[in-house]
């Protein structure tokens, strides 16, 4: 009897395609797929968040392969840990990173739960990224597309959620997976690509907050670095650390959202060298069970965002990463992704950003220990 395999199916190319690999490939294929998110019936823009839509696609695509799908409603699951958390988090002045909470606290959590009811041993993504066999056990390495590679949100799977996990595209462009969808006549092998949140598909993250917390908020002032008010706004909501464009105001030079100061409701603005931070402190952090702080590693602090070489090491409030350079626009409630090389060592949130002059406070690193590959 082969062996089953679950695969999580958006009604999209990727997880089509997944499907249709494992399946050639022996596998008991089902498809699974999560309803998470309603539309508004208005006609206005729509991107794929497992809406009811995406089901009906995805059932489309199974037919077509001849596998079983199953859907299940984890609409409240959805908003209680990743629309509820991001609306507060921009009302808090940070700025959140929905994908890494939906992977971490819906996506990978019911789809092992599922898995159990429908006896897979294992279960597939869409995601591009790579799993592979080290010396300690499987390890989560980037995807060979570097355009397309997903691995930071994926950074704090365990090793035992690795060792069932099986990510078909890890080692394919994405320009081959549309080719592979057309040749296999897959429905919606043309179907376009969502560059934006999946449940705010115009981008405008602003005026989604103003529709679920109205209510939540105040007008404040825009002041420069030196505490001067130069302006007002409508909400600290509507900035993020290291905006310039859209700021409304004029300040006799390219201005940048230095801080955002909840407790205040201010929004600091000021030129781009004092964006300059050297260091940051981590929460939720997760590290290879095969690893141990402090150690030295590369260290991005944003999705697709260049690498750092940092020492990364216990802190009195958690983790704290010392860059070898300073590093620009380093933003409180995106997550620290820790690389070596290719390899995916771990993460965390990003709390606190520390900066130059309080860089003689921070703790050093120690010794280092080098990430075993």
């Amino acid at each position: 009897m082969s062996q089953r395999v679950l695969v999580a199916m958006s009604g999209g190319v990727d997880s089509s395609v997944a499907a249709a690999r494992l399946q050639r490939e022996g596998y008991d294929v089902v498809g699974v797929t999560l309803h998470l998110w309603d539309y508004p019936d208005d006609g206005s823009v729509k991107s794929r968040c497992c809406a009811p839509e995406d089901i009906h696609d995805a059932r489309r695509v199974c037919d077509s392969l001849r596998i079983p799908h199953f859907a299940f409603d984890r609409r409240e699951l959805f908003q209680q840990e990743v629309v509820r958390p991001f609306v507060d988090d921009y009302l808090g002045g940070v700025t959140p990173s929905p994908c890494v909470r939906c992977n971490r606290g819906v996506k990978t959590k019911e789809l092992f739960a599922i898995a159990e009811r429908l006896g897979a041993a294992k279960i597939a993504t869409g995601h591009y990224a790579r799993i592979v066999d080290g010396a300690s056990g499987p390890q989560l390495l980037r995807a060979c597309d570097r355009n397309k590679d997903q691995s930071y949100f994926l950074h704090m799977l365990t090793r035992e959620q690795l060792s069932r996990l099986v990510f078909p595209l890890g080692d394919l462009t994405k320009e081959q997976v549309r080719a592979e969808a057309v040749a296999l006549a897959l429905p919606g092998a043309n179907k376009g690509e969502s560059q934006e949140l999946c449940f705010v598909p115009t981008g405008r993250y602003d005026a989604f907050v103003d529709e679920h917390a109205r209510q939540r908020v105040r007008p404040g002032p825009i002041v420069d670095s030196q505490g001067a008010v130069v302006g007002e706004h409508d909400g600290i909501h509507r900035f993020t650390v290291g905006q310039r464009r859209n700021l409304g105001i004029a300040m006799g030079y390219k201005a940048y959202v230095l801080r955002i100061e909840s407790e205040t409701n201010k929004v600091v603005l000021g030129r781009r060298e004092e964006l300059r931070t050297v260091g940051a402190r981590l929460v939720e952090f997760t590290l290879s069970d095969d690893l141990r702080l402090p150690l030295r590693c590369d260290v991005a602090v944003r999705y697709r965002g260049q690498t750092r070489r940092a020492g990364v090491s216990e802190g009195p409030a958690g983790v704290q990463v010392q860059f070898e350079q300073e590093v620009g626009a380093v933003v409180p409630g995106q997550y620290a992704v820790l690389y070596d090389g290719e390899r995916v060592l771990g993460g965390g949130l990003i709390a606190e950003v520390l900066l130059p002059q309080s860089s003689a406070s921070g703790e050093a690193c120690g010794e280092d220990h080098a990430p075993a590959r």
